[in-house]
């Protein structure tokens, strides 16, 4: 069964942008590998962590919207946990009122790029 799907995940500080990019790279590689779509992808940078995760007060945010088949995500969970360079990870199941609220949210986020182009 196929579900829409929202992940927010925070890599390590110490990490270069290439190393980041190449994180970013290795989940939307493994979603698309098991025939999922990559719907959204947000990067949000490097933000203060609430309280201190192994030792460390920074991280980079990243959010991925995906449609994938159900069974993978237990894959990607494992995934996340094996890699040091996730600190942390958020994996939910859209409903319908959120996946109707995410395209109004791109949909408008599409709209002011187009007027900041011109």
């Amino acid at each position: 069964m196929i579900n829409q799907y929202e992940t927010v995940f925070i890599l390590t500080p110490v990490l270069s942008d290439a190393q980041v990019k190449e994180a970013v790279d290795k989940m939307k590689n493994l979603i698309t590998e098991a025939g999922g779509e990559i719907l959204h992808y947000e990067d949000w940078g490097l933000k203060k962590l609430a309280y201190p995760i192994k030792n460390k007060s920074n991280g980079f945010y990243h959010l991925l919207q995906f449609k994938v088949d159900t069974q993978f995500i237990s894959k990607m969970e494992t995934q996340f946990g094996r890699d040091e360079k996730y600190v942390r990870h958020l994996t939910f199941r859209m409903d319908k009122n959120e996946v109707e609220y995410s395209a109004r949210r791109l949909k408008r986020l599409n709209s002011n790029k187009e007027e900041k182009q011109a």
